[in-house]
């Protein structure tokens, strides 16, 4: 059956419109600092602006592992709190900045963050977020993927029935936080972690 010169244009276009989409999404500012944020609302607004590896605070009863996380992304990539531009985002900001000292603070104008009666990162825009975010001058890098989920299934990590327990120890060691394997795979990327801190790590929960 032939295909009429129209249909097959049409064809094309829709190609090529599809892969101007799917570039649109990789090209995202790849950010280096870990950003932190109040909630997975917060989370979600900002990957949709930038390509940035995301933490949430959960609310003002910061945990103490947050702050050894936090503090360990201070040494290897930097972190740039972005909280909520409202008098609790504040208190979470200075509470944060107390804890963990050499935090870049970037802030978004109150108006770019509001809907209805509600006051957030979640209602801005992905440019206003851009904006936050270049003010404090990031490091922008190149994505660099040094672990994949093979290390991951391979060191018992990811897909064994004690994945979560490993993971949970490993990531203790390396200061990242306790997470799902995928979160934990793109912590690993993006924080700086080199693959002899990671072996070490695995040989110290081995060892205890």
């Amino acid at each position: 059956m032939r295909i009429s010169v129209i249909v097959m244009n049409t064809l094309i276009r829709t190609l090529i419109i599809i892969k101007m989409s799917h570039r649109n999404q990789v090209l995202l500012m790849k950010i280096g600092e870990l950003i932190v944020v109040e909630g997975k609302d917060d989370v979600a607004a900002v990957k949709r602006a930038v390509d940035a590896d995301v933490i949430i605070t959960g609310g003002f009863g910061i945990k103490s592992e947050l702050i050894i996380t936090l503090r360990a992304a201070v040494r290897r990539t930097g972190v740039i709190i972005l909280t909520d531009p409202d008098t609790a985002g504040n208190k979470i900001r200075s509470k944060l900045n107390s804890l963990v000292p050499g935090c870049k603070n970037a802030y978004l104008p109150q108006q770019e963050g509001i809907k209805g009666k509600n006051i957030g990162i979640e209602n801005a825009c992905s440019d206003a977020i851009i904006r936050s975010i270049l003010q404090v001058k990031p490091e922008q890098t190149v994505s660099k993927s040094c672990f994949s989920l093979k290390d991951l299934i391979e060191h018992g990590l990811a897909a064994s029935p004690d994945a979560e327990r490993v993971r949970k120890r490993v990531g203790s060691e390396l200061g990242i936080g306790e997470t799902n394997a995928k979160q934990f795979l793109s912590r690993l990327n993006n924080q700086g972690i080199s693959r002899e801190e990671f072996i070490a790590a695995l040989n110290k929960i081995r060892e205890d």
